[in-house]
């Protein structure tokens, strides 16, 4: 008995062990942690610079850190292997539900001796209940071949031939259906997969499809999607209020032999933050450069609010009967980006006055514009007006070749369209969609998270060799911007409107198939 027994001396030791084990332990998590928050920030600040930019070398870079911080990430998720104490417990995983909407298959598990006798004495079974774990499971894309079979049938008296009419076809004398056409054009344009990788792809399942024909099928789905386009457009140029945004797309210009560099401009319509019930609406267009001129042709007869960057080329929408109203996310990120070089009392000052402007923003989203009206001239206008005398305080004592000073210059020329949110319900601080995190500040900005897919799938589809591959991006794009915006599922919405579309849709019932109308049919069209 004695011998079982641990000696004071030995416990201590071990518990000391013990204990420097679990310190080093909290010290690699620590650091582990504060390298992932690192990387967070690194890659957020790239993609900042990255934005607007052409850079390849830099977005090599950020690659290169989410690789790393997705492997990281996925360490911490698994927890350690190695150096864990024999007797520890491990961690319980959470238990998260998996979602509703997903078909379930049942796979019973029966015992080895069957269900109705027992292995040890023989006797019957009776059941008692059961236990239950669901996994998540995935079927690789499966594809089939549909044969649309038509029988004919002669009439025994008058010897009238009777058959059905041949279905309506995707591509003429092609052999591919309308899903198919969509699931090639959502490959590309929203999960970002060239037509060679889809080719690739195909060819590893035995299907033999050349890149041009694939191309032939995504120039058809957006010929087919031109009515919807057009609808989408006349909802954007209707609306009281356009948030605009624009980026560089690199397009092969075979006259030169070398790259150009065209411009994709969005423009989106959302008043939901205000209370309304308008469906949202998201409008793309490519031009091959980006002078002043494309987007006073674009928006031609507009006369509503335009929330946009501090571009130039809006000088004459201004000009012409369009009221400005400025973008505080576009203030703001001058100040964040000098005050993450070097902070000083004077960033962390207007950083923190925006953010109580912000805040007061999160307090009134989704409520009527009188609602929203009149909490900003309780609340923020006197915000405003205190950080407006900081910045003219700051602008009278710092140099004007200073950085500081041409941020808050930015600023300050374009205050009184800054400030116009003040005085109108329906206009926003900014150009942010309706979601934000802790800290009062939006996530992504309206028009620039339209822009997003296009910065990260923009290298899939570059090389078009012609305007038109730049026109037919920013037509699948609008159909699919828009369907995601009204949660609509691109794939699905587009399979069914372009096997409309070709089935002779009366022109008079387009609006019927608009995305935001569209969400209303029955569940099965999702499926």
């Amino acid at each position: 008995m004695s011998e079982a027994l641990v000696s004071p001396a030995d416990a201590a030791a071990r518990i000391a062990a013990l204990e420097a084990l679990l310190a080093r332990a909290n010290a690699a998590l620590a650091a582990r942690d504060l390298l992932i928050d690192s990387l967070r920030g690194q890659i957020a600040r790239l993609r900042r610079m990255q934005f607007g930019a052409s850079s390849e070398k830099l977005g090599r870079e950020i690659e290169q850190l989410e690789l790393a911080l997705e492997e990281l990430e996925a360490e911490r998720d698994a927890g350690p292997i190695e150096e864990r104490p024999p007797e520890s417990a491990s961690r319980p995983a959470p238990v998260r539900s998996l979602p509703a909407h997903l078909p379930r298959e049942e796979v019973v598990h029966e015992p080895a001796s069957g269900a109705c006798t027992c292995p040890d004495c023989g006797g019957a079974l009776r059941r008692l209940g059961m236990d239950a774990h669901e996994m998540l499971d995935v079927v690789p894309v499966r594809w089939r071949v549909v044969r649309n079979v038509r029988p004919k049938y002669s009439c025994r008296v008058c010897d009238k031939i009777v058959q059905a009419p041949a279905p309506a076809s995707a591509v003429a004398r092609g052999k591919a259906s309308f899903a198919t056409l969509a699931h090639v054009v959502v490959s590309k344009f929203e999960h970002h997969l060239p037509l060679y990788r889809q080719a690739e792809m195909m060819a590893a399942q035995g299907l033999d499809i050349d890149r041009s024909t694939l191309a032939g099928w995504a120039g058809q789905a957006a010929a087919l999607l031109d009515p919807i386009v057009a609808r989408i457009r006349d909802e954007v140029l209707h609306a009281d209020k356009i948030h605009a945004d624009d980026t560089p797309v690199p397009v092969l210009d075979p006259g030169r032999g070398k790259t150009a560099t065209g411009r994709l401009w969005v423009y989106a319509a959302d008043d939901q933050a205000s209370g309304s019930t308008a469906p949202r609406a998201t409008w793309y267009r490519f031009t091959p450069d980006r002078t002043a001129a494309h987007p006073l042709a674009h928006l031609a007869g507009f006369r509503g609010f335009l929330q946009a960057d501090a571009y130039a080329g809006y000088d004459g929408l201004y000009r012409n009967g369009v009221t400005e109203v400025a973008c505080w996310a576009h203030f703001r990120r001058k100040i964040f980006d000098l005050h993450e070089r070097t902070a000083t009392p004077l960033t962390i000052d207007i950083l923190e006055r925006i953010g109580a402007l912000y805040a007061v923003e999160v307090e009134v989203r989704g409520q009527p514009p009188d609602i929203r009206h009149r909490a900003r001239q309780e609340r923020s206008k006197p915000l405003v007006e205190a950080l407006r005398a900081v910045l003219n305080t700051a602008l009278r004592r710092l140099s004007p070749k200073s950085d500081m000073a041409k941020a808050i210059a930015y600023g300050t020329k374009r205050w009184p369209a800054l400030s116009r949110f003040l005085d109108d319900g329906r206009l926003e601080v900014d150009n942010t969609e309706h979601r934000s995190h802790a800290g009062g500040m939006a996530e992504t900005r309206r028009a620039e998270r339209a822009l997003r897919g296009v910065a990260i799938g923009r290298r899939n589809w570059l090389f078009a060799g012609s305007r038109v591959g730049g026109e037919r991006a920013a037509a699948i794009y609008t159909v699919i911007q828009t369907c995601k915006a009204n949660d609509v599922d691109p794939q699905a919405y587009i399979a069914d409107v372009i096997a409309k579309i070709a089935d002779d849709w009366p022109a008079s019932r387009w609006d019927e198939l608009l995305p935001w109308n569209w969400a209303g049919e029955p569940a099965r069209m999702a499926a």
